[in-house]
């Protein structure tokens, strides 16, 4: 018989009942299952199916509520906390959160997980046997990918980050597509296990996908032409930029290249929304 180890599922018999709850046995070991951790389907005459944890206090211990990921088995899980001098905390379905060291996140603390993020994780135990998060490796996820086919090119695909690279972000989608932003088609990083949407720009031969998480053409003069129109809209109805204002202050202004600034600013000139004149542009 073995020892009861934590992570693991186990199939225990109640030994003996105890004020604040039963203690459960392999033959060998005992283990308390606590009141709070006690299911409606409980049944002291019945073997029990528990997870085995260490708790708040170190000791070990039984839950009947079994956990999204066991050692050896992956998921995704959701960060409930963030510890600077730590890592992360990661909720797995049980009282106790489990922490992700800071060792295994990345050097730059911007590109650490935030609350509501997921990691795609197992369970592991250090040489004090305690309970700790273990992100998948390349080899885990993609055992657990999908390829793409050349009818998903150009469409949108939504995915978290599970791996930071000088060069890019690989994620994996919600189709199970492993996708790879080159920092070229991305205006900022992602951070580690963050939900990032974009479009599939190219779908190669092992049916990995590329991914660009910049607008279309006519989604991003959309999208400059609203900042334009509520930029005039704040001002009255006029602004004093127009489409030979230099590109340093159409930067300084709205964040955007002179380029950008034209298309948008010319697709409300030309659906009759806005006129130019002396260096200014005006509401119709």
């Amino acid at each position: 018989m073995t020892s009861l180890q934590p992570g693991t599922i186990v199939e225990l018999q109640v030994e003996r009942e105890a004020p604040f709850g039963y203690f459960l046995s392999n033959g060998e070991e005992d283990v308390l299952l606590h009141q709070s951790e006690i299911l409606e389907s409980f049944d002291p005459e019945e073997p029990q199916t528990v997870f085995i944890y260490q708790d708040h206090q170190g000791r070990l211990a039984a839950t009947m509520s079994i956990p999204k990921i066991k050692i050896g088995t992956y998921d995704w899980v959701e960060v409930v906390e963030v510890k600077h001098e730590l890592g992360v905390f990661v909720s797995i379905g049980i009282s106790k959160d489990i922490l992700v060291s800071k060792d295994d996140l990345p050097a730059l603390f911007t590109l650490w997980p935030a609350k509501g993020d997921q990691l795609y994780c197992t369970l592991k135990t250090d040489k004090h046997n305690r309970l700790f998060g273990r992100l998948a490796t390349e080899d885990i996820m993609r055992a657990v990918a999908v390829p793409a086919t050349r009818k998903d090119f150009n469409k949108n695909v939504s995915g978290r980050a599970y791996r930071l690279l000088m060069i890019g972000t690989f994620i994996l989608t919600d189709e199970n597509y492993i996708g790879f932003i080159h920092e070229s088609q991305r205006m900022q990083e992602p951070r580690l296990g963050q939900k990032v949407e974009g479009r599939i720009i190219d779908v190669k031969q092992d049916g990995g996908i590329n991914v660009s998480l910049l607008k279309r053409g006519h989604e991003a003069m959309e999208e400059n032409s609203d900042i334009i129109y509520r930029y005039m809209e704040s001002r009255g109805g006029r602004m004093p930029y127009w489409d030979k204002s230099t590109p340093e202050d159409i930067a300084a202004r709205f964040n955007m290249s002179k380029a950008s600034f034209k298309r948008g600013l010319g697709k409300l000139m030309k659906e009759g929304k806005v006129y130019q004149e002396d260096g200014w542009s005006y509401f119709k």
